[in-house]
């Protein structure tokens, strides 16, 4: 791909997505890429002071979002865009789906203003150059699917929760439901991880779909 790949990981908190990030870094270094590794909301400095006001202080559903796009809008202009204009590959630990699912479902905010914001924030370029007029949205989206009360008894006791993870079984049901509702709506980027199965079954599964995709080729004995 000539503008690079962007590839995306989603999913409630403990679906145990980011526990494979490192394994496909290794793989996409190993067949000669360029790799760049983020996250959201986070991935540039001001962003990341942006997360921190997101996962910790209290606020209504709008003013959260906007911070998320606020940050995005960071990310995408001093990361993500350059990234691709390189041929890079570009890993990220969620991305807008997440807003969809967290914000939109989960806090139950407008989903059409988070469109509104969506198309403003990841608006590109037309040919031209006078106009934004392409959205830029990732090439694959791993999403890791698992009930939420099998994720609430993996994230019992693991660390200090913040705002999110904290919060009740029943808002992690509208996550969920956010994230299935977003993945039909996208179904030919969309990939559905069975999250709940061992953890070298999930790999195989990414791997897999990886693979089918074009991301890379198949490697005998992948790093894990």
């Amino acid at each position: 791909m000539s503008e690079g790949l962007f590839l995306t990981l989603e999913g409630i908190d403990g679906a145990g997505k980011s526990s494979h990030l490192d394994a496909m870094e290794a793989l996409f270094r190993a067949q000669g890429r360029t790799v760049v590794r983020t996250r959201e909301p986070g991935g540039t400095p001001l962003a990341e002071t942006l997360r921190g006001l997101i996962l910790e202080q209290p606020m209504d559903p709008l003013t959260e979002s906007l911070l998320v796009f606020a940050a995005r809008r960071d990310h995408v202009a001093q990361v993500i865009e350059p990234a691709l204009a390189r041929g890079d590959v570009v890993l990220s630990d969620r991305f807008t789906d997440a807003t969809f699912a967290y914000q939109g479902a989960g806090r139950g905010f407008d989903a059409e203003v988070l469109s509104t914001l969506e198309r403003w924030v990841q608006g590109r370029a037309g040919p031209s150059g006078a106009a934004r007029q392409q959205m830029l949205q990732p090439h694959i989206t791993l999403w890791f699917d698992l009930a939420p009360e099998i994720a609430a008894q993996r994230l019992a006791g693991a660390r200090l929760p913040d705002k999110f993870e904290s919060q009740p079984v029943e808002f992690f049901r509208r996550v969920a439901a956010g994230y299935a509702a977003r993945a039909a709506a996208d179904a030919q980027r969309f990939v559905r991880i069975d999250a709940s199965q061992a953890r070298d079954q999930v790999w195989q599964q990414v791997e897999t779909a990886l693979v089918a995709r074009g991301a890379f080729a198949p490697v005998s004995g992948a790093a894990r």
